[in-house]
């Protein structure tokens, strides 16, 4: 703890130079000064209203260095002969706590050498945090230097600091890499909520805990259609599904050129593409049933966003189908029936991580698009 006397009348600087040390301290500039007393009525005056911070001073009585006329009720001015340093007496003293140099309200915060003046006030906002919770960050306390010191990143605790003066506005410096940010809003325990929050805003996609079916057999098939990363098997599965995908969509590319169109003998059904095809639609309609069979919640499987862009890649097929060899196909209906196949690309993004974000930036630019 410190102790600090500090004086009810307005502060000074004591130690100008020029003409105030020579009113002050007579003796130091003229060595025919005659008088070791100050009794300058208005050096008391000065002497009253300059001090911010003195040491007790000897009974006036017992002391040969009482400034004559300086008791002004509250504190007297006394001069050391031999120093020329002034001091008072009288004057009350506060106690300081850890950390506060000036003030009961305010401490310094060093932040691997960059110091920071805060109020406590304005940390105990948020006393669940490290900085808000007294009892917390006196760890951190350095009573040689009286202030707190963390060890950290100071461009991220510029935003940190922040965070507190605005009453919880958290944005992330430029020059601070997100896991850096995220590791000091771990430190200084802001909580997982803003965490989230800020990650939401630099566009990270959430990942949400998977919910595995309790039936094991169900748990396995899910796993092998779901999660590439869970075994070999199910990175072949999720392999080969892309290979399939890239060529559904060269098919559906390459047939629409006129040199591969050979429709003279009437069998539409013979030509290699169709073949083709077939095969994808059947391997893409077995891959959806065994994840819905498998899905833990249909529900919430059959509305999903890539399982809805599975079924609209597959019923073009199953809706033209009768219609292969009538004259019914030449309706333009049927063809942009056909032409939605198209949205078999984004069967992809289930399968890339990129895709996942492009899509994700899409839907939060709808409004910017006009869409």
């Amino acid at each position: 703890m410190y102790a600090s006397l500090v004086n009810t009348q307005p502060t000074a600087d004591v130690s100008d130079t020029g003409s105030r040390m020579r009113h002050l301290y007579p003796r130091s500039y003229n060595d025919n000064a005659g008088s070791p007393y100050l009794t300058d009525r208005k050096l008391e005056m000065d002497a009253l209203s300059g001090m911010s911070s003195m040491t007790a001073a000897p009974d006036k009585q017992n002391s040969s260095n009482y400034v004559p006329g300086s008791n002004n009720g509250n504190s007297t001015v006394y001069r050391d002969p031999k120093t020329g340093s002034i001091t008072l007496s009288g004057i009350k003293a506060q106690v300081m706590a850890p950390g506060e140099a000036t003030s009961a309200d305010r401490f310094v915060i060093n932040v691997s050498g960059l110091k920071f003046e805060t109020h406590s006030q304005t940390l105990e906002q948020y006393p669940e945090t490290l900085l808000g919770n007294a009892s917390k960050r006196s760890k951190y306390f350095d009573s040689g230097r009286g202030e707190y010191f963390f060890d950290r990143n100071r461009p991220a605790f510029d935003a940190i600091l922040f965070y507190y003066q605005s009453g919880g506005k958290l944005l992330r410096p430029a020059n601070v890499p997100m896991d850096v940010f995220a590791d000091e809003i771990r430190f200084y325990e802001l909580g997982e909520d803003i965490l989230h929050k800020v990650e939401q805003e630099e566009g990270y996609i959430e990942e949400e805990k998977p919910i595995l079916p309790e039936n094991k057999l169900q748990r396995k098939v899910w796993q092998l259609f779901e999660f590439p990363d869970t075994s070999l098997g199910a990175r072949i599965i999720a392999i080969f599904s892309v290979v399939v995908i890239t060529l559904s969509i060269v098919t559906f590319c390459v047939e629409t050129l006129p040199q591969f169109r050979k429709e003279e003998d009437g069998a539409k059904r013979r030509q290699p593409w169709f073949s083709l095809e077939t095969a994808c639609i059947i391997w893409f309609t077995f891959e959806y049933l065994m994840r819905l069979l498998a899905s833990p919640q249909k529900l919430v499987f059959v509305r999903s966003f890539l399982n809805l862009i599975d079924v609209v890649a597959i019923l073009p097929y199953y809706i033209t189908l009768p219609m292969q060899d009538t004259k019914a196909s030449s309706f333009g209906v049927l063809r942009v029936i056909r032409l939605v196949r198209v949205f078999r690309i984004f069967k992809l993004s289930r399968h890339s991580r990129g895709l996942q974000i492009l899509g994700h930036t899409l839907r939060a630019s709808l409004r910017e698009l006009g869409l």
